[in-house]
């Protein structure tokens, strides 16, 4: 076979000289472009892996910035929380001064107004001590003195009522502890127990507070 290859390759040469030499330095060429080839496969592939690590590089800056901006992220939610629970602190603040202010306005006159009660009770007792039977024309001093008393006594309740302050008589009302205050218990006959049976001393309330409790008896089993 190969005496056949060497036979073929002399008649060729002795033929064509330009063709020998073609074949003489086809090698060579075939070298070089296999080297060319390599080196361009190998630029390749580190061209391939430079942007690979690029491509790499911005994943770990992306990471960073992701967690930064999960920081930033948290920071940011308890500094709106701080300023949330400040606004709401603030707030309650503001309505509890304004219920301060109000009240202050509602009960600032409530000591006044217990220096008040002693003038309308006296007054109460004075037209209550007048016996009806002396109140006669043939009596008119003492039926002039009965009834400017009296005009006085409704005169006062009505500037009560006008200030909010009312009074308590709860004669026949249920026993309640925050308006009332019991001074004895006493069985009596066609009385409901835990009723008021008696008052002694008028209550009074000043904007639906109880200023002064209604002394009262109070029925009890027998």
């Amino acid at each position: 076979m190969a005496a056949v290859a060497q036979c073929v390759f002399g008649t060729l040469r002795s033929r064509s000289p330009l063709l020998s030499l073609a074949l003489r330095t086809s090698p060579r060429l075939l070298c070089v472009a296999t080297q060319q080839k390599s080196t361009g496969q190998n630029l390749e592939e580190d061209q391939g892996q430079s942007h690979n690590e690029q491509k790499t590089e911005p994943s770990a800056a992306e990471r960073m910035l992701t967690e930064e901006k999960a920081k930033l992220e948290e920071q940011l939610k308890e500094v709106t929380d701080k300023y949330k629970r400040a606004l709401a602190d603030a707030e309650n603040v503001r309505q509890r001064s304004q219920k301060l202010v109000e009240e202050a306005k509602l009960y600032g006159i409530q000591g006044f107004c217990k220096d008040l009660l002693e003038v309308a009770d006296i007054l109460e007792k004075a037209t209550e001590s007048v016996p009806k039977e002396e109140i006669k024309d043939e009596n008119p001093h003492l039926k002039s003195l009965y009834e400017g008393l009296v005009m006085t006594e409704v005169q006062i309740q009505k500037v009560f009522k006008k200030h909010g302050l009312l009074r308590l008589n709860p004669v026949g009302a249920k026993f309640d502890p925050y308006e009332h205050e019991a001074l004895f218990h006493a069985p009596m006959e066609g009385k409901e127990p835990g009723t008021i049976a008696l008052v002694s001393k008028i209550g009074y309330k000043l904007h639906g507070r109880t200023l002064r409790p209604a002394l009262v008896g109070v029925v009890k089993d027998a």
